[in-house]
């Protein structure tokens, strides 16, 4: 076992001081002789059959010592780790301090790695919570809106002879220019006005005007290489159409539905509506819980993984220099690192297992989400390294349902709220709406220390490292599965003097 000792820089983040022995590094040593030897071709030996000293001839000492730190680094890591329980949430970055001696191994390898860690915080208790959302209602209002919902479906759309309005279908040909040069067309696209599905100010733009009738606006492209920049917009209505729904009678009814009558229809929405709103009011206690969660505790937040998840969701959406959109998704990503790690304390509190049909479930239903067969997803998160995330989120809608089962929810009558769907009892499955509970997405979910401390830390063969050289770590990814590919790399040198620095953080 590696000596190492631990010193806190932050809250948040933590230098593992690591100390490995000659002893301790001999069979990084042999194995970096054997692998050399399969890898190099000398005149006069076979491959694999390099004696140990033309190695040194021909290669130097270096070299060795550089392949060995960089296949045991990992390992040394991983035991520091281990042995001072600490919960990695972060990639490492690694500092090699000093190397054994050339000429004959002797002396310690120095590593540091710096790495961010979860933060300590205690949760209130359950109990004392007192969470309040809406009062659940089947009124005739949601009942007819359903009913117009299901009207919809058997709708006929009609072309109409009149300025097009809010809820109309229209049919569009579109041109978007930048500085005069056209950057995309399209033609005959059919719209709802007023669903927010094209581009921002399309409605504000085309609503009044009827068909034939044209006019510009201005809007930002959400794809295609000019995704971010702000584009002219030429459109022009082609067609204005409504929606003709048929009438609420006995026979729509029994077109509709399994019933005769439109009152037993109105019936089964009735209590179709009345689960909505149950629903609704669950939803909203889980969210009002966590907000109260994250109200009554202080959760320092680690600045550098922050700053590099905001990083990469700008640059995936071409808008690095948008420092307004940069503080809106800084402010997000932070209540999202809260969020998860208020849920990962629960689970930890409450012990939470999660058994393999669950997680199975869980998978299934994943894949449905993403039109995905429920293999194809298993093999896709394999090979992204997700599957630990994935245990992760189940544990944390495990944990949440258990909690809110102790917590106090009342509507705005003042009437105690019955979330039998979405509460559960410490080691009895969740009940079945807790799959809803997904508090933190798996693409820009921090980082889970199970998954994190398997972020291994190797050093990379040069065959000479500059004093003082430091390279800026890599994203530091924000969810467990990225945190999987996070290693830590520090290149060994002939001599390493002493505060000799590696990048740390390239992913493989």
């Amino acid at each position: 076992m590696v000596n190492s000792t631990v010193e806190k820089l932050s809250p948040t983040r933590v230098k593992l001081h690591i100390t490995v022995s000659p002893d301790e590094l001999k069979p990084s040593i042999a194995h970096a002789y054997e692998h050399i030897a399969r890898d190099v071709q000398i005149p006069g030996f076979r491959k694999g059959k390099v004696p140990a000293p033309i190695i040194d001839q021909r290669m130097g000492r270096g070299a060795v010592i550089e392949h060995a730190v960089n296949e045991g680094l990992d390992g040394f890591y991983r035991e520091a780790v281990e042995a001072n329980d600490l919960r990695v949430i972060g990639r490492p970055n690694a500092e090699i301090v000093e190397l054994p001696e050339l000429k004959d191994f002797s002396g310690d390898l120095i590593v540091d790695v710096e790495v961010d860690v979860r933060p300590e915080f205690d949760l209130p208790a359950y109990d004392t919570i007192t969470v309040t959302v809406d009062a659940a209602e089947a009124d005739e209002a949601g009942i007819d809106a359903e009913l117009d919902r299901l009207r919809a479906r058997f709708g006929t759309l009609v072309t109409v002879d009149r300025p097009a309005k809010t809820g109309d279908f229209v049919e569009l040909d579109l041109v978007a220019t930048i500085d005069g040069n056209e950057i995309d067309r399209a033609e005959g696209v059919s719209y709802e006005i007023g669903s927010g599905e094209l581009l921002e100010g399309i409605d504000e733009a085309i609503e009044s005007l009827t068909a034939d009738e044209e006019t510009t606006f201005r809007s930002k492209l959400v794809g295609g290489e000019h995704a971010g920049e702000e584009a002219e917009v030429a459109v022009k209505i082609t067609a204005v159409k409504e929606r003709e729904l048929p009438d609420a009678d006995d026979d729509f009814a029994q077109m509709a539905s399994e019933f005769d009558t439109i009152a037993e229809l109105r019936e089964s929405l009735s209590e179709r509506v009345s689960q909505q709103a149950v629903f609704t009011q669950g939803s909203a206690a889980r969210d009002k819980f966590i907000d109260a969660l994250l109200e009554a505790v202080e959760i320092p937040v680690p600045p550098q993984l922050i700053e590099d998840e905001v990083h990469t969701h700008l640059e995936g959406e071409n808008r690095l220099e948008d420092d307004v959109h940069r503080a809106e998704v800084t402010e997000a990503s932070e209540k999202q690192f809260r969020t998860q790690m208020v849920l990962d304390k629960i689970a930890e509190d409450a012990n939470v297992q999660v058994s393999q049909d669950e997680l199975t479930q869980y998978l299934i239903q994943s894949a449905a989400q993403y039109n995905m067969a429920p293999q194809d997803f298993v093999n896709a998160l394999q090979q992204g390294n997700q599957l630990p995330a994935l245990v992760g989120e189940v544990a944390r809608n495990k944990a949440l349902a258990i909690a809110l089962g102790k917590v106090t929810v009342v509507d705005t009558d003042g009437k105690p709220v019955d979330l039998t769907g979405f509460v559960a009892v410490e080691g009895e499955e969740p009940a079945e709406g807790d799959d809803a509970a997904d508090e933190a997405p798996a693409d820009e979910a921090p980082a889970d220390e199970a998954a994190a401390e398997e972020a291994p830390a190797k050093a990379p063969a040069k065959k000479r490292a500059p004093a003082k050289k430091k390279a800026a770590a890599d994203e530091a990814p924000a969810d467990e599965a990225a945190a999987d590919e996070a290693p830590a790399k520090a290149p060994a040198t002939k001599r390493a003097p002493a505060k000799k620095k590696a990048d740390a953080a390239d992913s493989e």
